[in-house]
Parts: C-alpha cells; sequence; structure tokens
C-alpha cells in the first residue's frame, strides 16, 4: 500500500507541480503526519523532492526530473484516455486502478503531451446507454470480474424467461453492449451467455478452472451475436413508405433503417418499398403503427390483416355518437 502511495505521489508531483501536504493528504485519505514520512521516503530513494514554506508553499520536484513510462507516445495517450470509460470501470470495481492509470499515463508524457491528453476528457465524453434507458444493476459485476480473472468457479441463481435455475459456471469474460453487460461462462462444457442483471444470486467457489486457451472472447461474442439476430428476426415485410415514413423508419430498428437507407424502388409520388426483416408479426404490427398513414404494409398477408384488424379497432375505439 504505502509503495504504491509512494509512486502517486510522485506522479502528482510531476502532473501537477506544487501540492500541499494538505491536498496530498487528502488525494489520498490519510493524515498530514503520513504525507511527510512518505516524502521523506521518497527523499530518502533519491527522489529530488523539496518544500516551499509559507503560505503559499508545499512539496515539488526539481525542476526537470521526470520518471518516465517508456514506448509511450501522446498520441497513444490520448487514445487510451478516450477509450477508459469511467462507468463500466467503476462497476467492474476499477474505477480507482483506472484513476491512478490515467495518472501514470499523464506523467509519462512532456508538459504540451499532458495537455493534449488532458484536454481528452474535456471535450470528449462517452455514454454507453441508451436514450431513455437507465443503467442496469450491475452489484455482483466486481465479483464477476475478480472470478473472471482469477478463474475462479461460480455458482449463480439466473432468472431467464423459463424460470430461476441454480448453475456452476466457469466464467470467460464480460461483455458491455449498449449500456448492459454480460457474462460468457463455460457450463456443460460450452460457452454460454447470461445477462448480467438477471443473476440474483452470486458464490465464488474456492475451487479454480482450466480456462480453455484456444477460446476468443471477442469471436464468440461477434458469433454469439449475429446468431442472435439471425434467430431473432426470422421473417421479413414488405412496405411501402412515403418520403416522412422513409424517415422515421429509421426509428423502429437498425434493420429497418439500413433498408431504407438502401431504398431504390420508388414510385411517381415519392414513395419507396422495401423489405425489412421481422420479429414476428406482433412485433412488426406494434413498431409499424407507429408510423401511422405513413407506411403501407404490402406483405406478409398475415402482417396487413393484423394492421387493418388493429386499425379497425382503434377507429371503434374512438368513434363518437353523431346526433
Amino acid at each position: 500500500m504505502r509503495a504504491s502511495r509512494l509512486l502517486s505521489i510522485l506522479l502528482l508531483l510531476q502532473t501537477r507541480g506544487r501540492m500541499t501536504a494538505q491536498a496530498l493528504a487528502d488525494e489520498f485519505e490519510t493524515s498530514v503526519r503520513t504525507i511527510y514520512r512518505d516524502i521523506d521516503h521518497l527523499s530518502a530513494a533519491g527522489v529530488p523532492v523539496y518544500a516551499d514554506r509559507g503560505r503559499t508553499g508545499g512539496f515539488q520536484l526539481l525542476e526537470g526530473y521526470r520518471t518516465r513510462l517508456t514506448g509511450l507516445s501522446a498520441a497513444e495517450a490520448e487514445t487510451l484516455f478516450l477509450s477508459g470509460l469511467p462507468g463500466p470501470a467503476a462497476d467492474l470495481g476499477l474505477g480507482d486502478a483506472m484513476a491512478a492509470a490515467q495518472l501514470k499515463l499523464l506523467a509519462a508524457l512532456p508538459a504540451e503531451g499532458r495537455r493534449g491528453a488532458a484536454r481528452v476528457g474535456s471535450r470528449f465524453h462517452l455514454d454507453p446507454i441508451g436514450w431513455y434507458r437507465n443503467a442496469e444493476q450491475t452489484d455482483v459485476l466486481p465479483s464477476l470480474a475478480d472470478a473472471v480473472w482469477n478463474t475462479r468457479r461460480i455458482r449463480v441463481r439466473y432468472e431467464s424467461w423459463r424460470g430461476v435455475v441454480d448453475r456452476d459456471l466457469e466464467p470467460l469474460g464480460l461483455t458491455l453492449k449498449a449500456g448492459v453487460w454480460y457474462l460468457v461462462a463455460q457450463a456443460g462444457g460450452r460457452p454460454r451467455t447470461y445477462r448480467v442483471s438477471n443473476i440474483r444470486g452470486l458464490e465464488l467457489l474456492p475451487d479454480t478452472f482450466q480456462r480453455p486457451e484456444a477460446f476468443d472472447l471477442a469471436g464468440f461474442w461477434r458469433n454469439w451475436v449475429k446468431d442472435f439476430e439471425d434467430r431473432l428476426y426470422t421473417s421479413e415485410a414488405t412496405l411501402r413508405l412515403s418520403p416522412t415514413g422513409l424517415r422515421q423508419v429509421c426509428n423502429v430498428s437498425p434493420l429497418a433503417e439500413r433498408a431504407a437507407r438502401a431504398a431504390q424502388d420508388f414510385d411517381a409520388d415519392g414513395w419507396a418499398t422495401v423489405t425489412i426483416p421481422i420479429e414476428s408479426i406482433e412485433h412488426a404490427a406494434s413498431d409499424f403503427l407507429k408510423l401511422g398513414t405513413e407506411a403501407e404494409v404490402l406483405a406478409p398477408p398475415e402482417l396487413r390483416d393484423r394492421m387493418a384488424d388493429v386499425a379497425q379497432e382503434l377507429a371503434n375505439l374512438y368513434a363518437t355518437q353523431k346526433s
């Protein structure tokens, strides 16, 4: 703990310049006396740190002294600052570790490079949560991250659409997609995917497991997502869209947006005919009704009939008694 704090003090002084003992104590949540002892240890180790007395005084390094991380350019450091998402890191219990890593990155750079890297955090913000959604509960994430990192077997109580089950798993990795965390874990000798927010209970087991050497988390996830989407969208619908509908259909689904952008078949009135993958008749009817009279379903017949039935039900619901 002390060694880590000593290094952090050194990097802070290198990055920020002069700092008071009280400011350092507040930074590390320790006493001023402990900071004075730490400074003595740094001096004894040959670090040229000295104190300025008085109201504006404090500790600082001898001008020109630097400790460096080798092989890191300014552009690389800026990229790392941009890729470090504080929200997901905190979810995993790595918020403090990320802050320390960013401090080391800043310390690795010359003054101009530090200013450039620091600007990244003030001018770019990455928010992985979708619109009108809250981040899911991730209380078990730090424990899951520990199990993944240390190849520890776990026992979970998991709730799916089929019900609640207890299962022993071998965690292989964690993935964040659109603000939702997923666990990839072995069950019965094959990797499966579990939504972290559906884990109702978690127990870290004492024994470890042998991680498959050939397992590729990124490759597995790409294949799983493609397979999931292929299984989810099992049919197609043909729509006739007005110019307004062509713009609004982009809000229905990413696949609808892709179809709209590829539209080429326009009639004399400017309406376009597009084909859009759909999950089911009910899902599609619910989605396409949002387009109102800016869209006409041409096929399949079952979807066209369902749209007509709902339209009639709405007409009946809102019909007024005429005198």
